[in-house]
């Protein structure tokens, strides 16, 4: 005689298969669900649309609708940033190794550190050339890796600020540089020049 199969109790749950997926996971063949996708989910759930739950759970799921959108938004302000177009005129600057000169330049007397050289940098450029964090570290840590610089912490136990001096390297190298760069920061001034008469006479 056939063994019958035990019916599930009353209010019982079906035990899941072995094959289903695990909790949370995406079913197969179905891409799992981006932060926008759960964002909108959880704005749904928050909707008072007469499902059951208390009024501290829907303002939960209200909150957390907001964060997941706060944070995908605000990944598409920060990829937007990342792919808008350069600074046509710190752009030229950079490729014509005119940072480089200028921190070789104040550091040719005295050492300096990163903040101090953007101070500098931005204060002979009157603003129009504005360094930030992101351009001048990586640019110290390069010439530091090719011999010009030497960087010392000022306190190397609490590594507080970081001290760069120019090397003998560095020395040939920004005289390289003083006789590479001047052509085109003349021509950089030639070129403000006739904006300045064509517009102003």
């Amino acid at each position: 005689m056939a063994q019958r199969r035990k019916q599930p109790e009353p209010g019982g749950k079906p035990k899941r298969s072995s094959g289903s997926s695990p909790r949370g996971a995406a079913p197969a063949g179905r891409a799992a669900p981006t932060k926008r996708t759960k964002a909108a989910r959880s704005i749904r759930s928050a909707g008072a649309k007469g499902r059951p739950g208390t009024r501290a759970a829907r303002e939960a799921a209200a909150r957390e609708a907001a964060s997941q959108l706060a944070e995908v938004h605000g990944g598409e302000r920060a990829a937007g940033r990342r792919q808008g177009p350069a600074d046509p005129f710190s752009t030229g600057l950079r490729r014509h190794d005119v940072l480089p000169m200028l921190i070789l330049h104040y550091i040719s007397d005295t050492p300096s550190y990163g903040n101090q050289l953007m101070e500098r940098i931005s204060a002979v450029t009157a603003g129009a050339v504005s360094v930030n964090p992101n351009t001048m570290y990586p640019l110290l840590r390069e010439l530091e890796g090719r011999g010009l610089v030497e960087g010392r912490w000022e306190h190397p136990e609490r590594r507080s600020r970081r001290f760069y001096s120019i090397t003998r390297s560095g020395r040939a190298e920004y005289r390289r540089l003083v006789k590479e760069v001047r052509p085109f920061l003349d021509s950089l001034a030639r070129s403000i020049e006739e904006i300045v008469g064509e517009v102003y006479g």
